[in-house]
Parts: C-alpha cells; sequence; structure tokens
C-alpha cells in the first residue's frame, strides 16, 4: 500500500485510497453508456455487436490502466464517440469502404499518432492550427454526433420537400427517445452523477414495460463474435483514402489533448500552463486507438466525463487503474447490452446531449473577426450537413487560409495551414 502511494504521489496531490477508489467508481458509472453506443454504432456498420462489445472494452481498460500507471492522471481513456461515428458514417456507410479496411485506416493513424507523440512535430502541427479552427473543429464534431442522435431517435425524418422534418411523436421510437432526453436533462441540471447512464437505464424500464425490449433468456454470458472481428483489419484501403488517415489523425490529437488539458486544469495538474508528463498522457491514447484497431474497434480519446471522477476527488492514476478495472466486469453483460442497442430510443438521447456538451468550444471564436468566423462556421456547420468531418475540416482550412491572404494578414498563417490548405484543395478536387 505504501508503495501504491508513493508511486501514485498521493501525499504530493493531498489524496487517499478511499478518495481515488470513489472518483474511479463514478468516473466509470458516467461513461459505462460507451459499450451500449460505441457497439451499437459499428454494428449498423456491419460489424458483428459482441465482437466490438468485448473490444471495446479491451482497448478502454488497457488505454485507461497506461494513462493511470504511466501517465498517473485520473482521465479514462474509450472509443471516441464523434471520431468512430465518422469512421461508420462517413467512411464505411457513405463511401462503402469495408470494416475491415476502415479499421486499417483507423490503424494507420494511430501508428503515426503515437509517431507524433514522441516528436515535436505533434506540438508544431497543434500549434499551427488556430485557436478558432480547433473550436469550431469541436462544436462541429458535436453537431454531427447531435444529428445521428436526431436520426437514430426519429425526432429528424427525411421530407421530399424540406429535405428534412420533425419526426412523428406517435412513433415510439421518437417519444421514448424525448422521455429519454427530458429525463437525462433533468438528472443532468441537478448535477447528478452518472445521468447519461441513468437515462438509458430508465428509458430501457419504460420500453420492457410497454413491449419494445425483449431482455435476453441468459442476460449475463460471455460475448461471443470477437473472432469475426479480432486481426480484421486491411491495409489495402491506405493509399486510396490517405484525407481519411490525417482526419483521424488530426481529430483524434485534439479532441484528445483539449480533454486532458480540460480535465488537468480542473484536478490542478497543469501548473504555470504547463501539463506534466503530457507524453505519456497522449501515448496512452495512441497506443489504446493501435489496439483497439487490432481488436476490433475505432480511435480512442479521453473522455470529458472524467470530469465527474476529478469532481469526486480525483487527483491521480489510481482513479483510472479503478475505472479500468470496473469495465471488466461489463464482459459478462454482453446479452444484456445487445438487447438494449435494438432500441434506438436507448442510446439516442445519449448522443444528441454529447453533441450538446461539445457547443462551449463556440465561446472561443471571434466572431466580429470575419477572417476567422466565418471559416470557424463553415467548418462547423458543413460536418453535419455534408455527414462527414473530413468536408468540414477542410473547408474552414482552405477558407482560413485564403481570407487570412486576402485580407493582408497572411503573416498570422503558419506555414504548415497552407501546406494543410492545399492538401485539402487536391482532395476536394479528385475525389
Amino acid at each position: 500500500m505504501i508503495k501504491l502511494e508513493k508511486w501514485f504521489a498521493f501525499e504530493e496531490r493531498r489524496t487517499n485510497f478511499r478518495t481515488e477508489i470513489i472518483a474511479g467508481v463514478t468516473t466509470f458509472l458516467s461513461m459505462l453508456y460507451i459499450v451500449i453506443v460505441n457497439s451499437t454504432t459499428y454494428s449498423q456498420g456491419g460489424m458483428d455487436f459482441g465482437g466490438v462489445y468485448l473490444a471495446t472494452i479491451i482497448a478502454t481498460m488497457i488505454a485507461t490502466l497506461i494513462m493511470g500507471i504511466v501517465a498517473n492522471y485520473p482521465i479514462a481513456i474509450a472509443p471516441g464517440i464523434g471520431i468512430n461515428a465518422y469512421l461508420v458514417y462517413t467512411v464505411i456507410i457513405s463511401q462503402g469502404v469495408p470494416w475491415q479496411d476502415a479499421l486499417g485506416l483507423a490503424c494507420t493513424a494511430s501508428a503515426i499518432f503515437i509517431a507524433l507523440s514522441v516528436s515535436r512535430f505533434r506540438q508544431m502541427l497543434i500549434d499551427s492550427i488556430p485557436e478558432s479552427l480547433k473550436a469550431a473543429m469541436g462544436a462541429g464534431i458535436g453537431l454531427f454526433i447531435a444529428l445521428i442522435g436526431l436520426v437514430n431517435g426519429h425526432l429528424v425524418m427525411p421530407s421530399p420537400a424540406t429535405l428534412v422534418t420533425l419526426g412523428s411523436f406517435s412513433d415510439p421510437t421518437a417519444y421514448l427517445t424525448v422521455l429519454g432526453l427530458v429525463v437525462t436533462m433533468g438528472l443532468m441540471v441537478m448535477r447528478i452523477n452518472s445521468a447519461i447512464f441513468l437515462g438509458m437505464i430508465f428509458t430501457a424500464v419504460v420500453a420492457y414495460a410497454q413491449g419494445f425490449l425483449e431482455l435476453p433468456a441468459t442476460p449475463f454470458a460471455l460475448p461471443s463474435g470477437l473472432n469475426q472481428t479480432f486481426m480484421g483489419l486491411r491495409f489495402d484501403s491506405v493509399t486510396v483514402f490517405p484525407m481519411v488517415v490525417f482526419t483521424l489523425l488530426l481529430v483524434t490529437l485534439f479532441d484528445t489533448t483539449g480533454t486532458m488539458l480540460g480535465v488537468g486544469r480542473q484536478a490542478g495538474i497543469i501548473r504555470d500552463g504547463k501539463f506534466p508528463n503530457l507524453q505519456s498522457a497522449l501515448l496512452a491514447d495512441s497506443i489504446g486507438s493501435f489496439i483497439g484497431a487490432f481488436v476490433g474497434t475505432g480511435p480512442t480519446s479521453a473522455y470529458v466525463e472524467s470530469g465527474t471522477g476529478v469532481a469526486a476527488g480525483g487527483r491521480t492514476g489510481f482513479a483510472s487503474v479503478v475505472t479500468a478495472a470496473l469495465f471488466l466486469l461489463l464482459v459478462f453483460c454482453e446479452p444484456l447490452a445487445k438487447s438494449i442497442s435494438a432500441v434506438a430510443a436507448i442510446s439516442a438521447p445519449a448522443l444528441i446531449l454529447v453533441g450538446a456538451f461539445m457547443m462551449d468550444s463556440l465561446r472561443d471564436i471571434d466572431w466580429l473577426d470575419s477572417t476567422e468566423s466565418f471559416p470557424a462556421f463553415f467548418t462547423a456547420i458543413l460536418m453535419p450537413m455534408t455527414y462527414s468531418i473530413a468536408n468540414g475540416v477542410g473547408i474552414g482550412f482552405i477558407l482560413y487560409a485564403l481570407l487570412k491572404t486576402l485580407s493582408g494578414k497572411w503573416r498570422e498563417v503558419h506555414p504548415l495551414m497552407y501546406l494543410l490548405a492545399v492538401m485539402f484543395i487536391i482532395q476536394l478536387a479528385f475525389s
């Protein structure tokens, strides 16, 4: 016990085992919904639910353990909703890329992320992209996720007259989604931890009572299907879709870095603007993404829900170790999770509200400066409107370089931004 206290620097960070255990449990309860949401998302892309379910747990446990033991931070890592939604709905479904090749693209991006995490180029890339575009990327991904949730929950439906329209509340999926949204938002404003998970449980109970949810005869058992997804990735499409790799890399890099900085500030880890041991923290995420692709899931990301654990007193990586250990218990819940995933209204509110959380980055944009606001606007709005994160990022980069040059502010543009803008122009021209 004494060695563990020294390893995790309990005395230095003014914490103890009891506090860290509570923090780890709190973070786990706040984010365990991801095993259902991520598995449901990939099953829509043709992958086996059970295989993705187990792969999600494996990637989460490994990445979170590395974060806790090596980086010593109370930050949990799991497959990111936004980037995996992009991989499934844009790459696999819209572009027709087989899931095996999509995982190969994700693995390639993760390998590059690992290399960047141990080099200075990572910081150069982060510094080259303006804050307005970073903020717009976060908000755009949030809108993209929310749109997927609204469509899955039948709150937004296609219309031949107006392209989209409001769904019918006589539809069980629609009214169950609304019910789940209202309950979850109510729990959130009451500052109840695990609001998203509790909202899903409430919606599942109502769906079961009304006969829309069928529970399995054996709710607890070891998951099957990993043999269908494990090591199933292929690298045939890496040279065909290089911009997909770049988009995966870019989004994962900023998503993870932004979350770590936010949770780090909350935990009091960042001092004098410096994030100690950031390299190890980024490595934890990139290794998690790399392993995840091999076992059968997509890129991982630091989870903002870690903030609930920090709010409960978590200050060290031991909280992350507790969170990772608890995810092991979910291995036996796959039959129950699969039956819940069959009712879209149960997971749709989670997607919508996670998207809502990501809107806060819009306040960091200078809306009075047209050279900043126009690129940021098109970056954010085109992600959901074109069903592609890559389109939003690419057009935002191009507009930023163009408008800054036309306004005579070309010195404000990092040379690397011009290079990235040219790359996106070539991509859009030949896609």
